[in-house]
């Protein structure tokens, strides 16, 4: 069971740092079913097709052809994500590495324990037992 689920967030893990979603894997069908419309319709092969619908002939295939737009737009792997990434630079990182503080070598401490007795905690009835 463990090694399913590892592979499980594996593949899920793997997935999404190839920007696939779950959606895009559902929506497989109708690649398949535009691919044999353009196969039929079109005579492309299936790099010329994927070339129409995610290369460098996207533009003109969408321009060429404005009555499919809206099957073109169904298609998975359409969606545009942006990453923003947060970038710190340090600069004169020497002045943090060579700077020198003073650590006070003697502190007082500022605590003390002090036993508590108490006779709630005494010979009552709400001891433990003593004897198993």
């Amino acid at each position: 069971m463990n090694k399913i689920v590892i592979i499980g967030i594996s593949l899920l893990i793997l997935l999404q740092g190839a920007s696939i979603h779950l959606t895009d894997l559902v929506e497989l069908g109708r690649l398949v079913e535009h691919y044999q419309f353009h196969s039929e319709e079109y005579g492309d092969d299936f790099m010329v097709f994927v070339s129409k619908h995610y290369g460098e002939l996207k533009v003109a295939h969408s321009e060429k052809h404005q009555e499919e737009q809206k099957e073109h737009e169904k298609l998975p792997f359409q969606h545009q994500s942006q990453c923003a990434q947060p970038l710190v630079f340090v600069l004169n990182a020497d002045n943090f590495i060579n700077s020198r503080t003073e650590i006070p070598i003697v502190s007082k401490g500022n605590f003390h324990y002090q036993m508590s007795y108490s006779l709630v905690w005494g010979d009552g009835p709400f001891q433990p037992p003593k004897y198993a």
